[in-house]
């Protein structure tokens, strides 16, 4: 089923999860488990990543159809244009369609690790839009892409980067899901702005439970959020210890979700970093 339509079927939030394809069989078989936790939950729908430079790409593809032939749930696969040409995107296009998997997230993508900036194809696209037009123009999926709460961390200015969402909406995208944040208030900007430029698809807030300190400060660092000094400072205090981590962690999140969830957002993105505990926490304590 097309994400777009449950959206648009419901009245009620819908909820997310997203996965990255481990890189052995172990991580592998550990990954199949938390999904099989996590369905409990009944997730709307699991996405899947697809790696810096696409270098995930026959994972995540094996990953998406096990979701969808084997656990029954319904996937999103990303789709990056880092380092492929127009011809081979169309070609694992049509290779997602014929696994009948109806979901796509439109990236530019990452350039791969010894990489610093990211270099166009010479036979591809360098924007997002580029791969959203192509997606609309010759195939038949729902196509999320990203949003920036805090601004890409390449934009000059958050006028520039709405810009920038504004003509991936318009390009044909159907839905938008965030990067992650950690202040709440930058989310409901972002939706001012978003509404001001004229953007009226659906926008899924992305959420991650922090779990390890000195991880989060990495992620945060290369997406462009921001981890407010609060945050940092009772980390610090407890920052050896991963039991009383995780716990603040969940909290904040439990507390983020009820803010965003309170004030109608049309449902909730987490980014699991492929394990369970956090999230079904999260579920436990509120969403349920």
């Amino acid at each position: 089923m097309k994400i777009i339509d449950l959206l648009n079927q419901t009245t009620d939030p819908i909820f997310s999860f997203e996965f990255f394809p481990p890189k052995d069989e172990e991580g592998m078989k550990n990954l199949y488990q938390t999904i099989r936790d996590l369905k409990k939950l009944e997730p709307s729908y699991l996405s899947v990543t697809y790696g810096a430079g696409g270098s995930t790409r026959d994972k995540t593809l094996e990953l998406v159809g096990k979701i969808k032939k084997e656990i029954g749930l319904e996937p999103m696969s990303h789709l990056t244009c880092v380092g492929s040409s127009i011809q081979y995107i169309r070609e694992i296009l049509k290779k997602i369609e014929g696994d009948n998997i109806q979901n796509i997230l439109a990236l530019r993508g990452d350039p791969p690790k010894d990489e610093e900036n990211f270099v166009k194809h010479a036979e591809g696209f360098g924007y997002a839009y580029e791969l959203v037009r192509e997606i609309k123009q010759n195939f038949d999926f729902c196509i999320g892409v990203a949003g920036y709460p805090e601004k890409h961390p390449e934009s000059r200015s958050f006028e520039e980067d709405i810009e920038h969402l504004k003509l991936k909406v318009d390009s044909g995208a159907d839905f938008i899901v965030t990067q992650l944040f950690f202040n709440n208030d930058a989310f409901f900007e972002f939706l001012e702005r978003a509404e001001k430029a004229g953007i009226h698809v659906p926008i899924i807030p992305g959420i991650m439970p922090i779990t390890n300190f000195s991880q989060i400060k990495r992620f945060t660092e290369m997406c462009g959020a921001h981890l407010p000094e609060k945050i940092v400072n009772d980390l610090e205090k407890i920052k050896d210890n991963s039991g009383e981590v995780q716990k603040y962690g969940t909290d904040y999140a439990i507390q983020q979700c009820k803010e965003l969830l309170d004030n109608g957002v049309k449902g909730i993105h987490f980014y699991t970093l492929n394990k369970s505990k956090a999230t079904m926490e999260i579920f436990k304590d509120y969403i349920t």
